[in-house]
This record gives C-alpha cells, structure tokens and sequence, in this order.
C-alpha cells in the first residue's frame, strides 16, 4: 500500500503536515473559477453541445467505462459522438486525431487510445480542450462532444457535468491536494447534474454503476483466458478494484504487481513475473508491443442501476430538447 494511499484513504495523520498546502491549493483553485464565473477570464463555447465527464478526487474512479457506456447510449438517441481527452502521459501540442490501428499510447495517452479502439468513436486529445474540441467539429461528423476528464477544464462551456466517485473509498479525509485526494471540495457535487458511485452506494450520488468483467484476450493472439490462477499487474488508479473485479470474474490471484497509475511500461517490468498474466485494458494498449502469449486483458462493461439510467435518460433528452433535435 503506498504512503498516499495511507495518508488519503487509511486515517494517516501526516496528512496535517500538509494542510498549509491544501490550503494554499483550495485558494488558487477557488480565484481561478471566480475569474470564470465572472466573466473575467471568458468559457469559451463550441458549435455542439459539450457533456464533461470527470471527478473531484485524482486516482481511478471509472470514468473510462462509463464514457464508452455514455457514447453507447448518445449514439443509441441519434447523437453522433466524438471524445476530446488531454492525452495524460504523451506529449502533445496541438489537436491530434487518435487513429486506433496506428496510433500508440506513447503518442496520445493510454485513456484515449483505449477510448478511440473501443467507442468507434472520433477521438482528439490535446490539453486545450477548446482546441480539441473545435478539431473534432472541423474534422469528424460528431454533433455532440464528451470532454474526458474534462470537470475542472473551467475554459470549454459545458452544458451538462457529470462526477464519478469510487463508491468504496469516497472522498478519502476529505482534504484538498496534497494533504487528501480532493481537486475540489465535497461542495462541488451539489452543482454538477449527475454523480455516479462506481461499485458501492454512495450518500451524495445518484445511483451505483457496476462492472462487469468481460472475456479475457490474448494481447497478441485471438485467444480467451478461461477463469483460474492469474498473476495480475495494473498501473491504474485503484487496482484493488480490478482486483476485485477479477476475483468475481473466477479467478484466482497467485501474485499481484501494482504500478503508480499511468506507468510507462517497457519489457524490463515484467522480468521475473510468470503468467498467465491478467491485466486492465488501459495497461494492455501499452503492453502490446512487447506482450508474450500468456498475456491477457480483462475488459470491463458498465452497468447502471435503474435510477441512474433513469436520470441520465431525463438528462439527456432534455439536451437534446434544448437544442431542438
């Protein structure tokens, strides 16, 4: 378990120690989104409508399935969806349209890549967001955008907010960064027009999103993994919640290797680990490249409570209304 975990999640007391910087975050964080709400510094608004999809707290909380879930659902109302992402990990300057078959995780991030490949939809990454955005417009077909990760990205108007939180851990100690997980307070998912708890009920959300583990595949072959003994290696958020994953999908966990979330992985990570190996997709679109045949990747389909999928129907027929189509 690492020390943030600890110190976030685990009751750690050095967490104080930190509080002045917490502090000094929450008051830049609170001046920037003043200046927004003001008009001071302007959000800028694109020819579509624009649904952010995002958290308050860092670390996973499964916005990647819930986006390919939301996608589904907009394409199944008659809305052509495209995804803008910051492409987190890859070097990027200017608007890049992911293109799946060639693109790599080095090149556009591992979050988008794997969105790009499993969504069929139009996918840019850049950091400007309101880049991204007009990108997508001037170059795809989409009529609606969906900004990963995009909730504290103040200068892309949106008209819809929607917040993951991982139901099991919450909101940790409640403090800002660093002295807790916390971009934003607690205060913020009052404003937003949807909260989603992933796995576990949470007070302050509207309803659970499961998921459910999918087949098991081969990186570099069309082979299926059958459940049994698996060594699993994650570098996501939370990998105890893949790990639980796994567990309910039949398999039985002889080793386990965690990586900090977003690692670059090379070849030299795997020495001394034996399969077969289970992994996230996420980690899989990096991995490929230099997979052996005992490596698999365990996908996760989304699953939303009834109530939840109630209200994000109401929401988005009411987008949909509002904007006349």
């Amino acid at each position: 378990m690492s020390f943030t975990t600890r110190l976030w999640y685990q009751g750690h007391k050095a967490y104080w120690l930190l509080l002045p910087l917490a502090w000094l975050y929450g008051v830049v964080t609170a001046l920037r989104r003043m200046l927004f709400r003001s008009g001071i510094t302007p959000q800028l608004k694109v020819k579509a409508p624009v649904i952010v999809v995002g958290n308050i707290s860092i670390g996973g909380t499964g916005k990647t399935p819930f986006t390919l879930l939301l996608c589904d659902t907009l394409r199944k109302q008659g809305w052509k969806p495209g995804i803008v992402s910051r492409g987190y990990g890859a070097d990027i300057k200017a608007p890049i349209l992911v293109r799946p078959e060639v693109a790599t995780s080095a090149e556009v991030g591992d979050e988008p890549l794997l969105l790009a490949q499993r969504s069929g939809c139009p996918v840019v990454v850049c950091p400007d967001r309101v880049a991204a955005a007009h990108f997508l417009l001037q170059h795809t077909h989409c009529n609606i955008i969906v900004s990963d990760d995009g909730l504290q990205h103040y200068r892309l108007a949106r008209d819809v907010e929607i917040v993951l939180i991982d139901g099991s851990r919450g909101l940790g100690n409640g403090q800002l960064l660093p002295a807790g997980p916390l971009r934003e307070g607690a205060w913020r998912l009052k404003q937003v027009d949807l909260v989603v708890a992933n796995s576990q009920p949470y007070a302050q959300a509207d309803g659970v999103m499961q998921l459910k583990a999918a087949t098991a595949k081969a990186l570099c072959s069309e082979a299926r993994l059958t459940p049994g003994p698996v060594t699993l290696v994650a570098g996501i958020g939370n990998p105890q919640r893949f790990e639980r994953t796994a567990l309910a999908a039949g398999f039985t966990v002889t080793a386990r290797h965690y990586f900090a979330d977003h690692h670059k992985f090379s070849a030299a990570d795997f020495a001394g680990i034996h399969g077969p190996v289970l992994m996230t997709e996420k980690d899989a679109v990096k991995c490929r490249a230099f997979a052996r045949a005992d490596w698999f990747s365990l996908g996760v389909d989304a699953v939303l409570d009834s109530p939840l999928q109630q209200k994000l129907n109401t929401i988005l027929t009411n987008l949909r209304s509002s904007y006349g189509t």
